[in-house]
């Protein structure tokens, strides 16, 4: 059994190979073909949970289980994510490898609202709001430049501390300025939410015609889209059933949205579906496009697939 540390999880995580994996898995999910439960957690009381999340990929042949602690209250260098995955041989189920799982599910996640944004934003997005300053933000933004001819990159967050250390750490690289929630929002093309959400940072009356969001956030009570945005969106997901379910599975926006009938199951998408051209997703230049993503095994499975691979092709 082989054991990654995050170094060599980031060695062998090749981000070309991780888009290809993940439209894979995305197919697989809306075909109905994948095995992945709905995510559990132990809640530690006023501190954080321990969710765990198995998976099974037959396309990718991935057999998985990732454990995941969400701790918001920590301080650096301890992570608020801290994850380790374990993949199994899914034809005896004999353990194959244990693996760092931050870097993962970090480039997973931004690689999964690439693939949204590829699909769902407009050919002509330039302007990219960030909202958030962690790790997720600063992977989405290096994300975005992959998939659309980006010239500005507006970040906002709740410390302007953070902001502007994001802000020196990123500009050498990338076309990014300090802003704040609402002129990044109204500006922006395409907007990326990552953040651990008390109140919603993504609010429809900020929302010009024809954007992209993403969002990524997710927390015990809070939303990080307000339902007004919601309601004025074609929504997009993961996997449907997932993603409107209560907290710690799915979303607080799509639970709040389903359970007050402002919003129905057969007006949320799935990606796969879009990939499989079985649902249309943007439909028109002015339509508001928005990926809810929850984060599922199958993602995970992903990069599992990918750094597997790595061991075959060296």
């Amino acid at each position: 059994m082989k054991f990654l540390d995050a170094e060599e999880v980031r060695d062998r995580l090749d981000l070309g190979q991780l888009d290809i994996a993940l439209e894979t898995a995305m197919k697989d999910v809306s075909r109905g073909a994948t095995s992945i439960p709905a995510r559990i957690a132990a809640h530690v009381e006023g501190k954080g949970l321990l969710a765990a999340m198995p998976g099974y990929v037959p396309s990718l042949g991935v057999l998985e289980a990732k454990l995941v602690a969400l701790f918001p209250g920590n301080a650096d260098p301890i992570p608020t994510h801290l994850t380790v995955i374990v993949a199994f041989d899914p034809n005896s189920g004999a353990p194959l490898a244990v693996m760092e799982g931050d870097d993962i599910t970090t480039l997973r996640t931004a690689a999964g609202s690439a693939l949204a944004t590829r699909l769902l934003a407009r050919e002509d997005s330039r302007v990219v709001a960030i909202l958030g300053t962690g790790v997720q933000a600063k992977a989405h933004a290096r994300a975005m430049m992959r998939v659309r001819a980006v010239d500005r990159i507006l970040v906002a967050g709740r410390s302007p501390h953070k902001v502007a250390a994001m802000v020196s750490e990123l500009e050498s690289e990338l076309p990014v300025e300090a802003s704040d929630w609402e002129s990044a929002v109204r500006s922006a093309d395409i907007v990326c939410a990552a953040t651990h959400p008390d109140r919603p940072v993504v609010r429809g009356e900020w929302l010009r015609p024809g954007t992209h969001v993403n969002s990524v956030g997710l927390s015990s009570h809070g939303a990080e889209v307000d339902q007004l945005a919601l309601r004025m969106a074609h929504v997009f997901v993961e996997h449907r059933a997932t993603a409107v379910m209560p907290m710690p599975t799915g979303a607080n926006e799509l639970d709040q949205a389903i359970r007050e009938a402002t919003l129905s199951l057969d007006e949320i998408t799935e990606i796969g579906e879009v990939l499989l051209g079985t649902r249309p997703g943007r439909t028109s230049a002015d339509e508001i496009t928005l990926y809810k993503s929850v984060g599922i095994a199958a993602q995970d499975a992903a990069g599992v697939a990918v750094i597997l691979a790595s061991f075959r092709d060296r």
